[in-house]
């Protein structure tokens, strides 16, 4: 991979997916393309012999040499007044080691705005877990500084998460990450720890977490329950389709392995043959289906954006 800044592909305003999930919309908002590098590092047991065992990841999930797609983006959404945004991206114009995100310069906020969450206007901002690429865009730059992007939210992450980077022994990217990306919101008094038990806890009214771990300890999922419909998206516990597959397959970063195959198992299971929309959280475009059992193993039924989801 080149050492040279990463831009994200121009995209027109407003033409992020939505999907209809009982009375709510849940938006994607698009950040950026993942370049094709980034498979074969994160799930390097992806090679494309195993993609090329699901003929049905291509052409959305992979490309023609079983090269797998990622993108990185975010989910918004309006719960009973609440505008609600489920992890922030890599963000813009930020030191970071990996040539892919570092000083990246996307036009994500305007997107945001675009779909109806104007950064001034987001209520809630759910952290996924506190890695790198889901938690950028907590703040932008101004002048020398880094300040809160969305200064009336509540950022929430697992008190669980919070207590394991605390007690860490983080390298340098991940401590410059911590000192632009995570501290500013707590030191503005927006971050919340929530405690997530073993059967989930609500956060809101139609917003609930639930526990993931394995990727990192304090990871959730986070659920969307509206009138007549539910979906849940992923976080980091299912990186790509390709892990309904074969959901013993990991991550390169997961913290605990055998934890975090055991977390995709439990929740596919859970998943599988249900109305739930599963919306992914690395998944490219379409980003959202249904699970079904194959098996031992499950498959991704793609739904189209703005389809209207039926109840569990």
């Amino acid at each position: 991979m080149s050492a040279t800044p990463h831009h994200a592909a121009p995209h027109s305003p407003g033409t992020s997916a939505a999907w209809t999930v009982g009375d709510l919309t849940v938006h994607r908002v698009d950040e950026v393309s993942l370049p094709p590098q980034t498979g074969p590092w994160l799930l390097p047991g992806a090679t494309p012999e195993v993609v090329a065992q699901a003929p049905w990841l291509r052409p959305d999930f992979a490309d023609e040499r079983h090269v797998l797609r990622l993108a990185s983006h975010s989910f918004a959404v309006e719960v009973n007044g609440l505008r609600v945004l489920v992890d922030t991206g890599i963000g813009n114009g930020k030191q970071r080691a990996n040539p892919a995100w570092d000083h990246l310069d996307s036009d994500y906020l305007t997107r945001l705005t675009e779909a109806g969450f104007a950064p001034e206007a987001v209520n809630l901002v759910v952290l996924t877990h506190l890695h790198t690429d889901h938690v950028g865009w907590n703040t932008r730059a101004d002048g020398g500084s880094w300040v809160p992007t969305f200064p009336n939210a509540r950022h929430l992450t697992a008190r669980a998460e919070w207590d394991h980077w605390a007690g860490a022994d983080m390298d340098e990217p991940r401590r410059q990450m911590f000192r632009d990306s995570v501290h500013p919101i707590r030191d503005a008094g927006l971050l919340d720890l929530v405690d997530v038990p073993a059967g989930g806890v609500d956060v809101a009214p139609g917003i609930r977490l639930l526990p993931t771990p394995g990727h990192t300890p304090g990871q959730v999922a986070v659920e969307l329950n509206g009138q007549g419909g539910k979906a849940l998206i992923t976080g980091d516990c299912i990186h790509h389709p390709v892990q309904l597959v074969h959901p013993d397959l990991g991550s390169c970063v997961d913290i605990d392995p055998a934890a975090a195959a055991r977390t995709r198992r439990d929740l596919l299971s859970s998943l599988a043959g249900t109305r739930t929309l599963l919306l992914g959280t690395h998944f490219p475009p379409p980003t959202a289906g249904h699970v079904i059992a194959e098996g031992d193993t499950y498959r991704l039924t793609p739904a189209p954006p703005a389809a209207p989801v039926a109840g569990p």
